[in-house]
């Protein structure tokens, strides 16, 4: 990640600030609910403000959401306009999956994190 403009060690795993977005690598094994977010959430708002946004979760390892805390992070993060999902397994396609009937994000999910930065740039300054 060479253009990272800050790196973090989070209790949750390593996340990379850039401009307009981020990318985390969270630890395998968690079960990330609202309130062990809250960390990241002070980086994100340190960060961005209430400025747009992007999200993309590189799942490098295998953790969980906790899905019913999914509103609060609509709610909380309505600045967020694009959340990109990196698969390395099946699983993960279909936790992806899942996900989706909880979240109301702009999301999307990618083999790669080179086509995921692509699409959340292009999400968050689109040609007009």
């Amino acid at each position: 990640m060479n253009n990272t403009h800050h790196h973090y060690k989070t209790n949750l795993g390593d996340v990379f600030f850039f401009d307009h977005y981020f990318i985390a690598e969270f630890k395998e094994g968690l079960d990330i609910d609202y309130s062990s977010f809250e960390e990241i959430h002070g980086l994100i708002k340190k960060h961005y403000g209430n400025s747009p946004f992007a999200f993309i979760a590189n799942r490098i390892n295998s953790y969980s959401i906790v899905l019913p805390d999914a509103a609060r992070f609509n709610t909380t993060f309505p600045n967020c306009k694009a959340y990109a999902i990196i698969a390395y397994s099946a699983i993960t396609e279909k936790i992806y999956q899942i996900e989706n009937h909880f979240f109301h994000f702009n999301r999307q999910i990618f083999s790669n994190i080179h086509e995921a930065i692509i699409w959340v740039e292009s999400s968050l300054h689109p040609k007009k």
